[in-house]
């Protein structure tokens, strides 16, 4: 199903159904702030597969990361975060930015790396925090690309994006079309913050 959401001001009906969706374990393409991403419940470890099967990837040696709608959910993932992080993520998010954090327990093992790291945004997007918050925890964020292509292009229309992949996955959210910048990357779990890409 290909449903249009309006990327300002999110439709309750629709944001309710497409929660539905993922309560029920079910696989979605949606807008963030950077590229189109598939999202499934964190919590829901074969749909967390499905989306691996789907992008050709091993769960268990990806690096895979979830958005959350705060900086507070963000924190409940993470090991304590050092002053100068958190003041560094509360000047840039919501925004285009994926902080990889040591991870605490909460984290669903398929996420943990073997360092016991994870990889967490708040992206800049209303449909996407809105989806977070009605769900009531993160989401998957995997970005949708172009497997044909050897470039690994980012799909930008929502049109192109259900002819591809709607009969893969339980619904696409047509948000409008995106841009194909990456999120800028900081590996906060050293004793100083790097910027691994811009």
């Amino acid at each position: 199903m290909l449903l249009e959401i309006h990327p300002e001001n999110p439709d309750k009906r629709k944001i309710a159904q497409v929660v539905a969706t993922l309560k029920n374990g079910g696989v979605i393409i949606y807008p963030t702030d950077t590229v189109y991403a598939f999202g499934c419940d964190i919590n829901n470890q074969k749909a967390i597969e499905k989306i691996c099967r789907i992008k050709g990837i091993d769960p268990n040696k990806t690096n895979l990361s979830f958005i959350c709608s705060n900086i507070s959910q963000i924190t409940s993932y993470s090991l304590p975060i050092d002053n100068s992080i958190f003041r560094d993520m509360k000047a840039n998010l919501p925004g285009a930015h994926t902080y990889i954090l040591k991870a605490n327990n909460t984290v669903p093992k398929l996420f943990k790396n073997r360092k016991k790291t994870v990889g967490i945004r708040m992206p800049d997007n209303q449909i996407a925090l809105t989806l977070v918050e009605e769900l009531g925890n993160p989401i998957l964020s995997s970005s949708v690309k172009n497997t044909d292509d050897d470039l690994l292009e980012h799909y930008t229309d929502p049109v192109d994006i259900y002819e591809k992949f709607g009969n893969l996955v339980d619904l696409v959210i047509d948000g409008g079309v995106q841009m194909t910048t990456s999120s800028r990357v900081v590996d906060c779990t050293g004793s100083e913050p790097i910027v691994i890409r811009e």
